[in-house]
């Protein structure tokens, strides 16, 4: 039962510290609730979908199906947390000042709410599904189902726990300093997200890896520690990264990063601003 809480715990804190994230990071936007437990639905729902799939695609392409499922399910998450932040940096800075004069939703142009749907539905569809798939081969090589559920409830509470806590740390952040923060955190989160989607890339060998292992801090920060599973998700920390793992993440970076000055300095002030730091200003 220990054992299958913690792997389920580790799953699920993927997922909700995403969604967490995401709704940090969206403080502020009207009806984003209600686009994030849609997509918390449709992730649910897809999770069991792709279950009754598992063998079907773990053998496509060559056996090679879920490391390019999770592939694409990582770099879309990218595409859409790239998106969210370069929306927040042309239009944070109205946000907060609306947030502030106003003390209650807004509504800004056309805000992200659909990549806040996309986002959460993705980050719940592929823990979700790595989780259940899990917890179907357990109970078929013969585990009680008691243990089984009992072990995947436990692991479900903790994780969606800690998201939960992380959410409210979030909401602590004066809101001078709340979008510059959240922007960071998101940037860094999808640079973390395209450097494993490479691994994946890398382990169906469509991709090179440029260099097997470019380092190795295991010994120092292992990956496998809370520690350095809470690093992994938010910032992408690998303690074994691949050369093309690195590339993907300095490209992430510098791509959003490039986008944001660029569509963030429209308002015609042309200055330089760090990751949301749009909406830094009250």
């Amino acid at each position: 039962m220990l054992g299958t809480a913690v792997i389920v715990f580790r799953e699920v804190l993927e997922a909700a510290l995403i969604v967490a994230i995401v709704m940090g990071a969206s403080r502020g936007l009207a009806g984003r609730g209600r686009w994030v437990s849609a997509g918390i639905a449709l992730g649910v729902i897809g999770s069991l979908v792709v279950a009754g799939f598992a063998g079907a695609i773990s053998e496509a392409v060559e056996g090679r199906g879920q490391e390019i499922m999770n592939a694409s399910i990582l770099l879309a998450a990218v595409a859409m947390l790239g998106w969210h932040n370069v929306w927040m940096s042309a239009h944070g800075r109205k946000l907060a000042g609306e947030m502030t004069r106003l003390g209650h939703d807004v509504s800004v142009g056309a805000k992200p709410l659909s990549a806040i749907l996309v986002v959460t539905g993705l980050a719940v569809l592929r823990e979700g599904s790595e989780t259940v798939l899990f917890l179907y081969g357990l109970a078929a090589s013969g585990t009680q189902r008691a243990g089984l559920l009992g072990g995947g409830v436990l692991g479900v509470a903790a994780g969606v726990a800690l998201g939960f806590l992380l959410y409210r740390g979030l909401l602590r952040i004066p809101l001078r300093h709340f979008f510059r923060v959240t922007g960071w955190i998101v940037l860094l989160l999808a640079a973390g997200l395209a450097a494993n989607a490479a691994g994946y890339l890398g382990a169906a060998e469509l991709i090179p890896t440029l260099a097997p292992q470019a380092w190795d801090t295991s010994g120092i920060l292992s990956q496998d520690g809370t520690l350095g599973q809470l690093l992994h998700i938010l910032i992408g920390y690998t303690a074994r990264p691949s050369g093309m793992q690195l590339v993907f993440y300095a490209v992430t970076l510098a791509a959003i990063l490039l986008l944001m000055h660029v569509f963030g300095g429209s308002d015609g002030r042309g200055a330089r601003r760090s990751p949301g730091e749009a909406g830094g200003a009250t």
